[in-house]
Parts: structure tokens; sequence; C-alpha cells
């Protein structure tokens, strides 16, 4: 039976979910619902994608009994407050990243998530696109020896973009782009706690960061360095030495197609779409709504390649982060 997905918000990464959705098997993976703020809005979305129901509130498709989960594709400051209205209704959620503001709010999303007994993930989906499926596989292995150095970086100049830049849209460096090098980091150390986490950066006029450098240290001298910008191009690549050798995520980090194991390039291509897409690489959404599926067919309340435990510990980092840059958000004073 297919997985029968509700889509919150009809903005421009819902547009893509649901693209990408539409490569999967329909026998696997349906859209039976969307819901927006506005009915016109959500009613043109379900015109464009053949969406059987529409709802012009989140609290409708919250108690739509058709649906199995839903993708959360707002702003992240509303992530905490639509997550919970789902998962007290006792919906299963996939929700975009990050999670939440701050480790508070994620902690607030994980509580309700086990209260309601429902399943919870954040939407990361580089963790789960082939390419990342076989470094996890070549460390397993042990194919480039102990790992003893991470480097991740990821900046475009995408000051032009309000929700990037304004505080009260969950702007900044680090919570929108940052959060991709992070997560590579911690999937490579897996889920490992930092010794110690050295940030600094600049802020932008608005107040949010618009550059940040995070040094970590982890247990055995092993070091991981990630830097991430709204404010320029960056070479978008990630690194990982170790003690026999050496592998290269070479560009697109945060949706990464092409790998390099001590000098042989190896090449994951992506489906194509059924229709314009928004984002680069956005078919790539296919591989989290798989893993939700088998989860969900697992009776699973979590993903363990990408557990609750990370992303508590990804948003712990961040707000350490944070702090360091001498960057608040709005939430933070709240709790």
């Amino acid at each position: 039976m297919a997985t029968r997905w509700g889509i919150c918000s009809a903005g421009k990464i819902s547009h893509d979910f649901v693209v990408a959705l539409k490569t999967l098997s329909p026998e696997d993976h349906q859209v039976t619902a969307v819901a927006a703020r506005e009915l016109k809005q959500a009613q043109e979305f379900a015109d464009k994608h053949g969406i059987p129901n529409v709802y012009g509130s989140y609290k409708e498709l919250s108690v739509d009994p058709e649906i199995d989960v839903v993708y959360v594709g707002t702003i992240h400051p509303h992530h905490l407050r639509v997550g919970q209205l789902f998962m007290n209704a006792g919906k299963n959620v996939l929700i975009e990243k990050p999670l939440a503001m701050n480790a508070k709010e994620v902690q607030e999303l994980v509580a309700t998530a086990k209260k309601n007994k429902v399943f919870l993930m954040e939407a990361l989906w580089t963790r789960f696109f082939p390419v990342s499926v076989e470094v996890r596989e070549l460390l397993s292995h042990g194919d480039v020896g102990e790992v003893k150095m991470v480097r991740a970086d990821l900046g475009a100049p995408l000051t032009h973009i309000p929700r990037l830049v304004e505080k009260e849209l969950g702007g900044g460096a680090l919570l929108d782009i940052g959060v991709y090098c992070l997560q590579f980091v911690l999937m490579v150390y897996r889920g490992e706690r930092p010794e110690s986490i050295q940030a600094t950066g600049y802020k932008l006029d608005t107040g949010v960061d618009g550059h940040v450098v995070i040094v970590l240290k982890f247990s055995r001298d092993r070091m991981a360095v990630c830097t991430c910008s709204i404010s320029m191009m960056l070479t978008n690549d990630a690194v990982i030495v170790g003690t026999k050798g050496m592998i290269k995520i070479p560009d697109h980090m945060w949706c990464p197609v092409t790998l390099e194991v001590n000098s042989k390039i190896v090449r994951h291509p992506l489906p194509e779409p059924s229709m314009p897409l928004n984002f680069t690489h956005s078919t790539g959404l296919r591989y989290e709504a798989e893993e939700v599926r088998q989860c969900l067919l697992s009776g699973l309340k979590e993903s363990s390649v990408m557990s609750l435990s990370e992303s508590s510990l990804l948003a712990e980092i961040m707000d350490e982060a944070r702090r360091q840059v001498d960057v608040t958000c709005c939430q933070d004073s709240n709790h």
C-alpha cells in the first residue's frame, strides 16, 4: 500500500518535494492533500500537481484521516508550532531542516513525538543520497583508515533573499546552510559529541550571521572545520582525511552526485524531474521520502540514519556557535 503524504505549505521546497515524489513508484508514494495558509495558494499548488484534497489551514490538514505522514515545508520559525499541531493530531511528520530554531525547540518537538507515539524526522535530505550511503559504507569498511580530519564548506551570495537575512524569518548562514556542513561532520564521526566548539564570523546589518567558521575537536585528536556563508560563493565541497586515504565530495556537498575516493571518481546521477525545480538536484528529495516510508512500514518512530538525538546535538552545536558569534534569534529569549 502506498504511503499517503500530506503537504504543509505550498512554497518552493514543497513544490520540489512533490516533483521528487513523482520519481518514485505511485504504488509506494501518493500525495493526497496539501494545505497552505491561504486556500487560493493551496488550490493552485493542487492543480499544478494533481492533488485531490485542498485545505486553507494547517488545522484542517491535521485532522484529515487519509494521511500517513505530513511533510512540513514552512520557514523554520514555524516548525515547532506547526510540527506540534500535526503530532498532537496523531500525524507522523517529516520537518524541513533545520528541525527548529534552537535546541530547546528541538527537544520540545522530540517530546511531542514521543508523547503522541508518532514518527518524527528532520528532513536532512543529504544523509539519504546514494553518495552519502556510499561514504558511510567506505568509512565502516575502513577504506581510508581512521578519520583524522573533516572539512566542509558551503556558501553562496544569498543576501538578496529576505528569509535568509531577516531575523524574524529565521535567517542566517548557520541555520540555513551551516546545518549541512555540521551534519556531514556528525555523520562521519557517527553522532559523537565534540569535545570543543570554536566559532567565529560576522553579522549582517540585520543581526543574522553572514559568514561563520566553526572548528570542532573530537576525542582522539580528530578535527573538523566547517565554513558557511550567505555572503559569498565558497567551494561547496567536503573532504574526509584518514590515515590511509581521502574521500572527497568535489561539489554540491549538500546534494552530492559525485564522490572521489583516493582519486577514483564515482557518480550517482539523479532522475530527471517531470517539471522545473526551484532548487539544485531536488529530485534527490526522493531518498528521504523513501527512508520515511521504510521506517513507517517497519513501525519505527525515528530513523537510525538521521536520529532525533543527532538532530538535538546538531541544534546544540549551532546554538553554541551562534552564541560565540553573538547572534540571537527571537526564539532564544522565549525559553
